[in-house]
């Protein structure tokens, strides 16, 4: 599974990066909100950072106005993916672009028939929002397991994204169900190599390294 970071700060996607286990950045206007930066700027340096796929978000409603900002996000470097809502207009600027082979991020997925419309409209992913289903009773993970059966019933190439990622455990069941990708807060990345064990047992080592006064440097 890849792992996108889901931010738009600069210092932890070049840390997350230097890692060699980050696949790609999700941005979204509100997170470039935070960011307190331009928009075509800070989108543009993402670009420069990592090789992956960066999601870039229109914010038109109608299609022929997002057709036109994904224009211009897709020229700002060839690992764009233009980030287009699960709307009528939105699937319509999908097909446009994917068919002139722009990468292309439908976001905002909540339903498995989205999910399907938006492979037939040729999405490079698809992002169901997990948490935000969680948070209003429903089950994430199901949507998950629903739209990989689909996918693979009918073999459409449309990456599952898993998005709104709140904790390790999603991360793993996401994993586990088959998505593609999970897109997920630094804190979250960060924090799935954490494990008390692994921490009890370096603290013995260490321990026992030190009671033999040897070195290696």
């Amino acid at each position: 599974m890849k792992f996108f970071v889901d931010t738009a700060d600069i210092a932890d996607i070049k840390d997350l990066a230097s890692t060699g286990m980050l696949d790609g950045v999700t941005t979204n206007p509100s997170l470039i909100a935070k960011s307190g930066r331009n928009f075509i700027e800070v989108v543009s340096e993402i670009c420069t950072i990592v090789e992956g796929p960066v999601s870039a978000e229109v914010t038109a409603l109608d299609h022929a106005t997002m057709l036109k900002e994904g224009h211009k996000l897709a020229q700002l470097a060839p690992n764009i993916a233009v980030k287009v809502p699960l709307t009528w207009d939105g699937l319509k600027t999908c097909k446009v672009l994917s068919d002139e082979g722009i990468m292309v991020n439908v976001t905002l997925c909540f339903s498995a028939n989205q999910a399907l419309l938006a492979a037939k409209a040729g999405a490079t992913f698809i992002s169901p929002f997990i948490g935000r289903l969680d948070d209003i009773n429903l089950d994430g993970l199901e949507l998950i397991e629903e739209i990989r059966t689909i996918y693979d019933n009918y073999g459409f190439d449309t990456e599952i994204l898993a998005a709104s990622i709140r904790t390790a455990n999603h991360v793993k069941d996401v994993a586990l169900i088959g998505a593609d990708v999970a897109t997920v807060p630094p804190a979250v990345l960060r924090g799935l190599i954490a494990h008390p064990l692994t921490d009890k047992g370096l603290e013995q080592f260490l321990a026992d390294w030190q009671k033999t006064g040897q070195k290696i440097l």
